[in-house]
């Protein structure tokens, strides 16, 4: 019998990770009914990384009330994946899709981040998976370390407010109150950015922009957060102002390393780690990933690339199922994955592509067996 895994990330806008599995299973099921599918959610530490693993681990989900970026009440979730381990995104307290066309990235805080922190510690967690994909803010983890105990103080010994605005007023940090269970939680970032937390390629000058920060205004941010950084660094006798992911988040990255000790991990691969994917991969015949675009970017710790990484270690072919992808793929390629197959065989709009998403996920799923035949046949 043959053995197919599909592990796609989610095609956003129009099909979860879990959908995906499912179209593409009725397509291959139209060449062969007794093919054996394992399907499974996935995610690379941005945007439904918490639904691929509730959904992979069979978790629960838990709803917590925090502070948004702008001070608003939301309603934010986190998943527990067993007794002692439960992944949050960040985005769902602290995320671009909670700011509105009058918020001011200048005020945006990473707070409710930290609620969710001592919401799960609360529930008896000690490992603590945080995606860091989607923020709104641009605080270098600020607010997440205010919810958790950590009180910034201004020159005359008063404590500031939150936000990145408020962090030029920091003098000196006050860590006496810090959450003491953190020391006993093991807290693992999942990010594919790499950026430092300031200069040229950090945090302010390359996401700022799309979180509403003008270009006038690059500078005299990114020198407020160098400086809270510097203040950090001296206080809790650690450097990681410049490692590689410092600058995910707006910079949560360098918070959650700095007062949580937590580990920067590839987002892909600690994913698939967790689903244990590599278990099945020793007795599978083809491998089915895929994501909503492919490009030069895919290679950067995209999903498909992770899968098709781990599928390569046991010489597995691997098909990549797109919503669509550039002109140039050979990187792709390169990387591991044999064939990309676009959904969208004909002219569309983007909105009928969506619609008709379904449909096309399931020819997809078809085209991608047969190919996959095509080499059966000839041994």
């Amino acid at each position: 019998m043959t053995r197919v895994v599909i592990a796609s990330d989610s095609f956003k806008g129009s099909a979860s990770s879990k959908m995906i599995a499912e179209y593409i299973t009725k397509g291959i099921k139209r060449v062969d009914n007794t093919v054996e599918i394992l399907p499974f959610s996935i995610a690379d530490g941005g945007e439904g990384t918490v639904t691929s693993l509730v959904e992979s681990l069979n978790g629960e989900y838990e709803l917590v009330e925090v502070k948004g970026p702008y001070n608003q009440n939301v309603m934010a979730r986190y998943g527990v994946l067993g007794e002692s381990k439960a992944i949050i995104e960040m985005a769902e307290a602290s995320g671009l899709p909670l700011k509105s066309a009058r918020d001011s990235p200048r005020v945006a805080h990473t707070y409710g981040t930290g609620q969710l922190i001592k919401a799960a510690m609360d529930k008896g967690i000690r490992e603590l998976f945080i995606g860091l994909g989607g923020s709104a803010t641009n605080d270098g983890g600020a607010g997440m370390a205010q919810a958790l105990g950590v009180k910034f103080l201004d020159q005359a010994g008063q404590e500031i407010g939150t936000g990145l605005d408020e962090l030029k007023r920091i003098h000196t940090i006050d860590c006496s109150q810090i959450d003491s269970r953190i020391k006993n939680c093991r807290i693992t970032i999942l990010s594919d950015v790499t950026n430092p937390l300031i200069g040229n390629n950090g945090a302010t000058a390359i996401f700022g922009p799309q979180k509403g920060i003008e270009e006038s205004e690059i500078n005299e941010l990114d020198f407020i957060l160098e400086r809270y950084a510097k203040v950090v660094e001296k206080a809790m006798g650690c450097h990681y102002i410049n490692v590689a992911g410092a600058g995910a988040a707006g910079g949560l990255g360098f918070g959650l390393m700095a007062f949580c000790r937590a580990e920067m991990a590839s987002g892909i691969d600690a994913v698939l780690k967790l689903i244990e994917l590599e278990k099945v991969l020793t007795n599978t015949d083809l491998v089915i990933t895929g994501e909503g675009r492919m490009d030069g970017q895919s290679t950067q710790g995209k999903a498909p690339i992770g899968v098709a990484k781990l599928a390569k270690k046991y010489h597995l072919p691997v098909i990549a199922v797109v919503g669509g992808r550039d002109d140039e793929v050979s990187k792709i390629y390169e990387a591991g994955i044999d064939l990309i197959i676009d959904i969208v065989i004909r002219p569309m709009l983007l909105k009928e592509a969506i619609e008709n998403v379904e449909n096309l996920l399931i020819e997809a799923g078809e085209t991608a067996f047969r190919a996959y035949k095509l080499n059966e046949n000839r041994k």
